[in-house]
């Protein structure tokens, strides 16, 4: 069984944010979220408000036991940059980049349904 969570629109850059992402990946669940608990990233907290999203989802989507969940798969995706101008000196204007990231999670018990694999011929 495998559930996803999504954080749309975070404004943190996704180079940032990979670098907290890398680290749970793979992990279990319960290993992932003391992880991102001693992370020492802006971004971290909400990680793992995302991740126990996820795992509330496995939750309540199916009867699974919260001690096998295994994050599966966390990637970011690029979202919109957002485009700002900064007053410079003699009456010029620098532009700077605010990037925005797409979080994405999902955790999985290790077992297939019937729905979710592919089909045996």
């Amino acid at each position: 069984m495998q559930t996803t969570a999504k954080l749309n629109y975070v404004r943190v850059s996704p180079q940032k944010a990979r670098l907290v992402i890398d680290l749970i990946r793979g992990r279990a669940a319960s290993e992932a979220l003391t992880i991102l608990s001693q992370t020492n990233k802006r971004i971290a907290p909400q990680v793992e408000k995302l991740l126990r999203s996820a795992i509330a989802n496995a939750e309540d989507t199916a009867d699974v036991d919260v001690d096998e969940l295994v994050v599966s798969d966390a990637y970011v995706n690029e979202g919109p940059v957002l485009y700002r101008l900064r007053a410079a000196a003699q009456g010029r204007a620098f532009r700077y980049k605010h990037k925005l990231s797409h979080i994405i999670v999902t955790v999985s018990d290790g077992r297939f349904d019937e729905d979710e694999g592919e089909d045996a011929e």
